[in-house]
Parts: structure tokens; C-alpha cells; sequence
């Protein structure tokens, strides 16, 4: 059991480390407190092939393993969680075009989603059905050589840029069960009927856009149908969620990490009664908590992406990880707010940010209520095991 990163994975940590420190540090309070979009970085990640994480090498992509993919999301949420989540949906829908697309799909798709030159999400929350996927409304009626998509979503990253979106519809509303009758269709940028209806204002998560979507008389060649094959859309979807878990997880242990390096740094500059704070017994037991829950979230979080790596599923494994991890980033955000006193509640100090971005990664990518079933189920079928 080796706990260690491998050569390679320790290049890919310090390269990152040092675009984070240059390109994205300096600019990331001011940016995320105007609400910019970060072209700037944006372009900086595409040159680094950082768009072809989950992308073939026959297609341009860097195939990375998930340990490393792990790696690059918490590298880039420690700077600011926001940037992370514009490559987080797109590497989802990457590896899922990648595992299920058509030859024809993944030769029109996957080079210049690889080279940053399209960008991608994945469409499938709406009004009424979140963590409910097998509840959503949205249909595509079969009509000669295309799909008719009628029906709407919401919370999308990406969606003004994405070219295509994966939409999960219904091509079969009456199927029981429901999941039957589920598909993904890819659907190019500015087909008619598709809109981007507005931007959603949010505590958090500020870089990416996200969005409300309608989709009108949307006619999509059927060709588009992701591996060519009705029904086979909410496995599809599953599957690429269990990998977007730990992304999520990874997200999650950079924010802690950063929380984590904010209150060290500042409890051993800050005086108070003639000593430095790190020196009073309540803010080293912060302290010290601090330290244990991320050094545990960072395990938890590598021991899924290592499972998965070796080919095995990780329902059990990623949801735990990304239900522990994402909660001691809320932890650690509020405990570097303390450590900071008044200052920690100013938009002019780092951990303001991480407190606004910690609760996504609770809801995001399956709620943790949620995926503690996911959980239950797995370890009362027999299905996981702990120990």
C-alpha cells in the first residue's frame, strides 16, 4: 500500500502549484468579487492540456489516472474553487463521450474538447428533479433522423460555453421502470430552440457561469444519441457521476488545505495579550483538528480515485469520500473564519471566499443526505464493505 504520489504525479502537483501561485492567486478576490469570467486562465488550462484530463491520447487527451485528475482539482480549488468547476462538468462529460460515444462521436468531439477549443458540461438537473434524475420532465420524441427535445434545465456549468451539452431526456416517458426509457443527447451550441435563459446569482462558486436552459422544438440529428442506443442514458450518467465524486472530494480538500494554510499563516503572525495566537491552547487545538480531518479527507479522497484506477466501481468508495471530504471543508473554512477573528468575515481576506465555496460541494454532485444512502444500500446489499 503506497500513499506516495508517483513521479510523474508530484511533477503534475508542482507544475500546477506554480500556475495556481502565478496566474490565478493574484487575481482570484478580485475577480470572484466583480464576477469576471477568467479568459485568461481559461486559455492557461487549455495550453496545459488541462481540458483533455479524461480525454483518449488517440484524441489529443493526457488519459490521466484519477489519482492525478484528483490532484489537479484540489491544486486548482486551493487558488479558487471556482476555476476547478469550469474543467470539473467538462471532464465529466469528456470521460463519459470517451466511454460510450460512438466512433463517429468521439472523432467529431473529443480532439478539440481535448485542446480547449469546444468546452463541455452536462445537462441534468431541472426545476423539478434534482437529486431525482429518473424525475425529470424533459422528452425527445423520435421524429424520421432526429430527436425533438422539449423541456428545461437548471444549475448548468458551462452552459454558455458548452459545444456540445449532454442532455439527459426522456425518449421513452412511459417506460417502467423510468430509467428505461432515459438518454443522453448531444446537443451542438447554437441549435435552434436551445437557450441559455439566464446566469444564477449564487453565494459561491463564482468563476463558472451557471445556468437556466430551455429547450424549445429542439431538433438534434439522431446520430447524436450517445452510443447510438435509446435507454442506456441514466447508466451512462451514473457511471460518469461516480468519477465526478471525486473531483468533487478533491475540490473539497483543497478548500480545507487552503483554510487550513490561512489560519496556520495568520495564527503565527497575529499578537494578542503580548503573544502570537498560535501560541493560546484554543487555537492549536483548531488547529490540530484542522490538520487531522485533511490529512483523513486527502486519503479518503485518493483511496477512491485509486480504486477506480484499478478498474473497479466506486459508488461506495467516491460518495464516502466525497460526503467526508466536502464537510471538512466546511469545517476547516469556518474554523480559519475564527482563527481570523473580525477579519475573517472581510471580503478582503481568502477565507470569506472559502467559507461562500465550501457548502456546493456538500450539495453538488449528489447531496450528502442523498449519497449516505447510496452508501447504506451499498454496505446493507452486501454490495461494499468496510475493513
Amino acid at each position: 500500500m503506497d500513499f506516495e504520489p508517483s513521479p510523474e504525479q508530484r511533477l503534475l502537483r508542482d507544475t500546477l502549484r506554480a500556475f495556481v501561485n502565478e496566474r490565478i492567486r493574484p487575481v482570484a478576490q478580485e475577480w470572484e468579487a466583480s464576477g469576471r469570467y477568467p479568459e485568461e486562465i481559461v486559455a492557461g488550462m487549455a495550453e496545459m492540456g488541462l481540458f483533455g484530463l479524461t480525454v483518449p491520447e488517440e484524441y489529443g487527451g493526457m488519459a490521466a489516472d484519477m489519482v492525478s485528475l484528483a490532484i489537479v482539482f484540489e491544486e486548482l480549488s486551493r487558488g479558487w474553487m471556482g476555476i476547478a468547476g469550469i474543467i470539473g462538468s467538462h471532464s465529466l462529460s469528456c470521460w463519459m463521450i470517451s466511454r460510450y460515444g460512438t466512433d463517429e462521436q468521439k472523432s467529431a468531439y473529443l480532439p478539440d474538447l481535448a485542446a480547449g477549443a469546444r468546452r463541455t458540461g452536462i445537462g441534468l438537473t431541472e426545476p423539478g428533479a434534482g437529486s431525482d434524475l429518473q424525475g425529470i420532465a424533459t422528452t425527445a420524441r423520435r421524429d424520421g433522423d432526429s430527436y425533438v427535445i422539449n423541456g428545461a434545465k437548471t444549475w448548468i456549468t458551462n452552459a454558455r460555453h458548452a459545444d456540445p451539452l449532454p442532455v439527459l431526456v426522456k425518449t421513452d416517458p412511459s417506460a417502467r421502470p423510468a430509467h428505461a426509457g432515459m438518454s443522453v443527447l448531444l446537443v451542438d451550441a447554437g441549435t435552434p430552440g436551445f437557450e441559455v435563459v439566464r446566469d444564477l446569482p449564487k453565494l459561491g462558486y463564482r468563476g463558472p457561469e451557471t445556468c437556466e436552459l430551455l429547450l424549445d422544438d429542439v431538433r438534434v440529428p439522431a446520430s447524436r444519441l450517445l452510443g447510438g442506443t435509446e435507454g442506456r442514458g441514466l447508466q451512462q450518467v451514473l457511471a460518469a457521476l461516480e468519477t465526478g465524486r471525486i473531483n468533487v472530494a478533491a475540490r473539497a480538500v483543497g478548500v480545507a488545505q487552503e483554510a487550513y494554510d490561512q489560519a496556520l499563516r495568520y495564527s503565527g503572525q497575529r499578537e494578542a495579550f503580548g503573544q502570537k495566537i498560535s501560541g493560546f491552547q484554543a487555537v492549536q487545538l483548531k488547529l490540530a483538528d484542522m490538520a487531522i480531518k485533511l490529512q483523513a479527507a486527502r486519503l479518503m479522497t485518493y483511496w477512491a480515485a485509486a480504486k477506480a484506477d484499478a478498474g473497479q466501481r466506486t459508488d461506495l468508495e467516491s460518495g464516502m469520500a466525497k460526503v467526508y471530504a466536502s464537510e471538512v471543508a466546511q469545517e476547516c473554512a469556518f474554523d480559519a473564519m475564527q482563527v481570523h477573528g473580525g477579519y475573517g468575515y472581510s471580503r478582503e481576506f481568502t477565507v470569506e471566499r472559502l467559507y461562500r465555496d465550501a457548502p456546493l460541494m456538500i450539495i453538488g454532485e449528489g447531496t450528502n443526505d442523498i449519497l449516505r444512502t447510496v452508501i447504506a444500500r451499498a454496505l446493507t446489499t452486501g454490495r461494499g464493505a468496510v475493513g
